[in-house]
């Protein structure tokens, strides 16, 4: 009994962790985090940064909001979420600064708003607040990593076509003639078309090829 609670629990969890690369992608899904996605992809490098940022604190935040579910009461349920992500993200900023001051400076403003994206708020209050410590987990590293490989695919699009590089080493040459347009912001919102666009298509094959 307690093996097939066991194998269910782990099933569960595995659900969850692909519902946030595929099924529930925060960006190419659900639209989430809009902000961000859009005005610090114009590079490989940022794009990473602050997604692997706004995962860090999606996890932390579900850590500590799922074993106090119970405890927090209903009155200052949303203040006491927003207090902990807003932790969190100062403890981010503060790494992020230390370690690279010219990524820091090139996220901007953007790095402490994480507190405001609506991506770590919502999952705080439907599922983290709802749900134990395992599943808030796994659905934490879910919606964190399909948030940040949706951002590392975008800025890996408008690196490459925007500056020839990726990560900042050349891939096409001296010879390449860069696409001013895709580090603007009407670029991105370009890039975010195609990307979108392509992971639906490819939702809609794998669907039709997959029995039901």
């Amino acid at each position: 009994m307690a093996e097939s609670l066991a194998v269910a629990a782990g099933d569960r969890g595995a659900a969850r962790l692909q519902a946030g690369l595929w099924r529930e992608n925060p960006v190419l899904v659900q639209t989430l985090g809009m902000c961000p996605t859009l005005a610090v992809t114009n590079t490989a490098t940022n794009a990473l940064a602050m997604g692997l940022a706004t995962a860090a604190v999606l996890l932390a935040s579900a850590l500590v909001i799922s074993p106090l579910r119970r405890l927090i009461p209903a009155q200052v349920r949303l203040a006491s979420f927003v207090l902990i992500i807003a932790s969190f993200v100062t403890v981010i900023d503060r790494m992020v600064e230390a370690l690279d001051l010219e990524l820091h400076r090139a996220l901007g403003a953007f790095l402490p708003l994480i507190v405001v994206n609506c991506l770590i708020l919502g999952r705080m209050e439907a599922f983290a607040s709802r749900n134990g410590p395992r599943a808030a987990t796994m659905d934490a590293l879910g919606m964190g990593a399909g948030f940040a490989l949706a951002l590392l695919g975008l800025g890996t699009i408008r690196e490459l076509l925007g500056q020839g590089t990726l990560f900042g080493l050349s891939v096409f040459g001296a010879q390449y003639e860069p696409w001013i347009v895709m580090m603007l912001p009407g670029g991105g919102f370009f890039a975010l078309a195609a990307l979108v666009l392509a992971f639906h298509g490819i939702r809609r094959r794998y669907s039709r090829s997959t029995p039901s």
